[in-house]
C-alpha cells in the first residue's frame, strides 16, 4: 500500500471506542419495524402462531409449520438487515487492527443490535397485548369469577345449554366454578368423585334436564375440555419453540451481516468462513 493511500486512511477516522452506539441503535430500530410491519402482514394472510379464536385448535400440522418457517424468515430478514446497518454505519477501525479483531467488532456490533431489537419488539408486543386486553375485558369482573372461561369458553357454553331461561349475570359464578372445576379434571388426578357429583347437580339444577342427562353432558364435556387445553399447551410449546429459534438464527444473521457491512464499509472481500473470525 502507498504511503498517500494509508494516510487517507488514517484521516478518514480512527474508531477510539469499541462499541459505537449510533449505529448499533440505528440498525436495532431498523431491524424492529422491519419484523414488526412482516409479523403484522403475517397474521393478516393467516400465518400466527397463536389465535384467539377457538377454531385454532383445529389449525392442520402443516399451517402450524408454515406459521414457524415464516416467523424464521421474518428473523433472518429483520435483524439481518439491522445487522448489516449496525456494521456499514459503523467507524473506520485502526488499520493496524487485525482482520480477526475487526469481524469480531462488526459481529458483536450486530449481536447487540440484535439484542436492542428483540427488547423494542418485546416492550411494543407486551404494550400492544395489554391494551387489547384492557379494551375487551368486561370492566366489571371480577378475576376470581372468570378463573379459566376465555380457554373453555365453549365447553361451559354447551355444559349449561338448556331450555330453562336464565337471568343475564345469573350464571356468572356458576361458570367460573365449573371452570374452576373442569381445569382441575384436565390435569394428571382427574376429577374427584365430590366435585363430579356436585357438577352433576349443578348442571341439573340449572338446566333442567335429568341427573343421568348431567352426568352424561358432564363427561363429554371434560373430555372436550382436556383435548382444549392439551391443544393450548401444544400451540404454547410451539409457539416457543418458534421463538427461541427464529431469535437464535437472527443473531447468527445479525452476527454475519454486521461482519459483511464492516467488510463493506472498508472495501474488504467477504471472508468464506465467517462463523469463526480469521487472522489476516
Amino acid at each position: 500500500m502507498a504511503i498517500s493511500e494509508r494516510a487517507e486512511i488514517v484521516a478518514v477516522g480512527t474508531a477510539a471506542s469499541f462499541l459505537q452506539w449510533t449505529p448499533v441503535f440505528a440498525g436495532a430500530l431498523v431491524a424492529s419495524a422491519i419484523s414488526l410491519v412482516l409479523i403484522a402482514f403475517g397474521t393478516a394472510i393467516g400465518l400466527a402462531i397463536v389465535s384467539s379464536s377457538p377454531t385454532w385448535r383445529d389449525t392442520s400440522a402443516a399451517l402450524t409449520m408454515l406459521s414457524g418457517l415464516y416467523l424464521l424468515l421474518v428473523a433472518l430478514v429483520s435483524f439481518g438487515v439491522g445487522g448489516y446497518i449496525a456494521g456499514r454505519l459503523r467507524e473506520r477501525w485502526d488499520p493496524s487492527a487485525r482482520s480477526d479483531v475487526v469481524e469480531f467488532r462488526d459481529g458483536t456490533h450486530g449481536i447487540v443490535a440484535w439484542a436492542l431489537a428483540v427488547l423494542i419488539s418485546g416492550v411494543v408486543a407486551a404494550g400492544s397485548a395489554a391494551s387489547l386486553a384492557s379494551k375487551t375485558a368486561p370492566p366489571a369482573t371480577s378475576s376470581a369469577t372468570t378463573t379459566g372461561e376465555p380457554l373453555i369458553a365453549y365447553e361451559l357454553d354447551r355444559l349449561f345449554r338448556g331450555d330453562r331461561h336464565v337471568v343475564e349475570g345469573d350464571i356468572t359464578y356458576a361458570r367460573a366454578e365449573a371452570a374452576r372445576i373442569l381445569l382441575t379434571a384436565t390435569g394428571r388426578q382427574g376429577i374427584s368423585p365430590n366435585d363430579r357429583t356436585y357438577l352433576a347437580s349443578l348442571i341439573a339444577a340449572r338446566t333442567g334436564i335429568a341427573q343421568p342427562d348431567a352426568e352424561r353432558r358432564l363427561e363429554d364435556t371434560i373430555t372436550a375440555a382436556s383435548t382444549a387445553v392439551h391443544k393450548v399447551r401444544r400451540s404454547a410449546v410451539i409457539l416457543g419453540f418458534a421463538i427461541a429459534a427464529s431469535l437464535l438464527a437472527g443473531a447468527a444473521a445479525a452476527w454475519y451481516a454486521a461482519s459483511a457491512g464492516g467488510r463493506h464499509r472498508d472495501n474488504i472481500a467477504l471472508s468464506q468462513t465467517w462463523w469463526w473470525p480469521q487472522r489476516a
